[in-house]
């Protein structure tokens, strides 16, 4: 198994000032890169893939939109080894007009959980006030995503609880969704 899913723990960093597409790494606690992830420009439908390296040898996970408009969009997350669907992440989106809202389903679109921003107050203060305060989502099952500011590094820390018991796969694609999608909102 990838380095990545064992982790309890683990950081993902996008530059902001790229101008086409987007990539992410992600480090492990002592910096050491464990996955790589690309984000292609001008697609009509969002299409991440994930990779162990950020050489591209070495695939993990693709995340695809099924439709072009992401109002309510579901992102199929796909195991690149097995070639098998993990699960999908569902954005709610009139839910998400007042607080950014997902929810995560199994490899047959059954809900498991929902991953959500902290607080209404927050969430409306970062629409309406200022986008510096930052983000931070909660998965039900001990799962936090928490934003950390920083003007020119988009930066999102993943912490997974012991008792945690989601598919580490699909907390990293969920991840790599809120970095790739909320993350553009800054």
């Amino acid at each position: 198994m990838p380095a990545i899913y064992e982790l309890s723990h683990y950081v993902v960093r996008r530059k902001i000032l790229k101008i086409l597409g987007a990539s992410f790494h992600v480090y492990d606690d002592s910096e050491n890169l464990v996955a790589f992830c690309s984000q292609k420009a001008f697609k009509l439908r969002e299409d991440i893939r994930v990779f162990e390296d950020e050489a591209q040898t070495r695939p993990l996970l693709r995340i695809q939109a099924r439709q072009v408009i992401d109002f309510s969009a579901s992102y199929d997350i796909v195991d690149e080894v097995s070639g098998q669907k993990v699960g999908a992440a569902r954005r709610k989106g009139l839910g998400s007009l007042v607080r950014d809202s997902w929810e995560i389903l199994d490899e047959n679109d059954a809900l498991l959980d929902r991953l959500q921003e902290d607080s209404v107050a927050k969430a409306l203060a970062r629409r309406f006030l200022s986008n510096l305060i930052p983000q931070r989502f909660q998965l039900g099952r001990g799962v936090t995503l928490s934003q950390r500011f920083n003007p020119f590094v988009y930066r999102l820390e993943v912490t997974l609880a012991p008792n945690n018991d989601i598919d580490p796969r699909l907390v990293f694609g969920a991840a790599a969704l809120i970095a790739a999608i909320e993350g553009r909102q800054d």
